[in-house]
């Protein structure tokens, strides 16, 4: 295989990525040794986050049908690996934030979350929002509370009733 197919191929892969991806995040990994690598990919890994080296070149070529394409080609400068969460949008800027606060090599550069650009402002503000799993079950709890509610409002009056035919009950047996 020619050197223009493996880039043609690596091309259509850095494409197919940021499609299926619901946020990608570019990082500048420059200064972090092979050891932190090792410990960021094995974080993000662990969350179903794929953290790949990319060539700046084949990347503006993957993402130049993209409506962002312009935003984001001025970030792909310098050393670039970008991290491809493909479930939860949130929790690559969960990891790399953290990771960047006790590595100050890293820089994360700018994201991209359901095809809109996002600044390192907003990377931060995703950072700190609560996980998915909590969100959902803060969610089911707002649920749950009206419904028991509506239960009790509902059993009030068989309550009442009960209680009067009860009343009615005791009062023909006396």
């Amino acid at each position: 295989m020619g050197n223009r197919a493996v880039k043609e191929r690596v091309v259509e892969e850095i494409r197919d990525k940021f499609e299926r991806a619901n946020s990608a995040l570019l990082t500048d990994y420059r200064g972090l040794n092979v050891a932190e690598v090792t410990e960021l990919r094995k974080q993000l890994r662990e969350a179903g986050i794929e953290y790949k080296v990319v060539k700046n070149t084949l990347t503006r070529l993957a993402i130049k049908d993209f409506d962002y394409s312009d935003e984001l080609k001025e970030f792909l400068q310098g050393p670039t690996a970008i991290a491809f969460s493909y479930e939860d949008p949130v929790a690559a800027a969960k990891i790399l934030s953290k990771f960047a606060k006790d590595h100050k090599n890293l820089e994360i550069k700018v994201g991209l979350v359901e095809g809109k650009v996002v600044d390192i402002n907003g990377i931060k503000n995703l950072a700190d929002l609560p996980s998915r799993e909590v969100l959902i079950a803060k969610v089911l709890a707002g649920m749950q509370a009206p419904i028991s509610g509506l239960v009790n409002v509902l059993n009030g009056p068989m309550r009442g009733l009960v209680y009067a035919l009860q009343a009615i009950k005791d009062k023909k047996q006396s």
